[in-house]
């Protein structure tokens, strides 16, 4: 193993979505990850979130299973599971008995809607956790639906990443106390944290409660996806007025006085129409020639075949083909440790 974690040693017991992102996550960066799973249980090489470790098949209900866990345990950095509370306690693996084994362990614990609280114990999924914590309600066009950002924002972003920074933190802390820790992520405080500075543009007077009329949520002109000639998208962000100007300049719009007032929010629908008239006009790799890789805060919208093969990501392996199965490299990168592919 290579990799800034190569040192660390983590006990995962499979599951589904954020708690295996999280153990693949360690597994890139170099951890030993032990996976547990049901017997009869088969790896397949398209499930990217189980790559880089080991399986162990055991039946966790069947006699003497605990015991054998528990001695796996005792030579553990990190555990993670994604269970519903309560679960692990009546497999007798609960942190109160992980402890009595290896005090130092880090106990990481991943559900929706966290280990207490009124809903603890209620079914859910992504688009459920991040509805409670006001991101839902945020992602969408103006009159429309709440869109779903696939499961980006709850299983990803809010629980795997709160999870792995918890694991981390609590894993720099027992350096010093020699103590673990109960690491609890629930998605719902996760997508919350995830929507700190939208909260601050709230209170501040900056945001409404109205989607697609805010600027970073597709009610600014210079902030959207617009469809070309050929029926595919162009993305454009050009906030900053040195920006919005050489965008202005490079779609022929530097005379227009009508895009003089930039943060006049009650233009950006006129204007709108007015920018999406203009990019009609160009498919999107004509657009891609004279905008991409200025500072015009410019990008071409890629499907997932595309997105592969575009110039910027092959110069950096962004992605790899591991048997045949295209997916992303580990990421960050290190100057010193850098990890091995999967």
């Amino acid at each position: 193993m290579a990799g800034p974690l190569k040192d660390l040693r983590v006990v995962e017991f499979a599951g589904i979505g954020p708690a295996p992102f999280c153990a693949m996550l360690l597994a890139d960066m170099g951890a030993e990850v032990l996976r547990i799973t049901r017997p009869g249980a088969k790896r397949d090489a398209h499930d990217i979130l189980s790559r880089g470790r080991a399986d162990w098949a055991l039946d966790l209900r069947a006699g003497g299973s605990a015991e054998r866990v528990l001695d796996a345990i005792a030579k553990a950095d990190v555990l993670i599971e994604g269970f519903r509370p309560g679960v692990m306690e009546r497999l007798g693996l609960g942190p109160a008995q992980c402890h009595a084994r290896n005090p130092r362990l880090v106990y990481g614990r991943m559900t929706g809607w966290g280990q207490h609280g009124p809903l603890a114990h209620a079914a859910g999924h992504d688009i459920n956790y991040i509805a409670i914590s006001g991101a839902l309600h945020a992602i969408g066009r103006a009159g429309e639906a709440p869109v779903p950002p696939l499961n980006y924002v709850g299983d990803f972003g809010g629980g795997a990443m709160l999870l792995a920074f918890g694991l981390l933190a609590a894993l720099h802390e027992a350096k010093a106390s020699g103590q673990g820790q109960v690491v609890d992520a629930a998605m719902t405080d996760g997508a919350a944290l995830l929507s700190a500075m939208m909260y601050g543009f709230k209170s501040a007077g900056q945001w409404s409660n109205q989607r697609g009329e805010n600027m970073l949520d597709g009610g600014a002109h210079f902030y959207d996806t617009y469809a070309c000639a050929d029926g595919k998208y162009v993305a454009v962000g050009a906030i900053e007025p040195q920006f919005y100007a050489l965008l202005r300049e490079r779609c022929g719009l530097a005379e227009d006085t009508a895009f003089d007032a930039q943060m006049d929010s009650a233009r950006w629908p006129l204007l709108k129409l007015r920018l999406a008239d203009v990019f009609r006009t160009r498919t999107r790799d004509e657009w891609c020639l004279l905008l991409e890789g200025s500072d015009a805060c410019f990008a071409p919208v890629l499907d997932w075949d595309e997105a592969p093969r575009h110039p910027h990501n092959v110069a950096r392996g962004t992605f790899t083909d591991v048997g045949g199965v295209v997916q992303p490299s580990p990421a960050p990168r290190f100057g010193r440790t850098a990890p091995v592919m999967p």
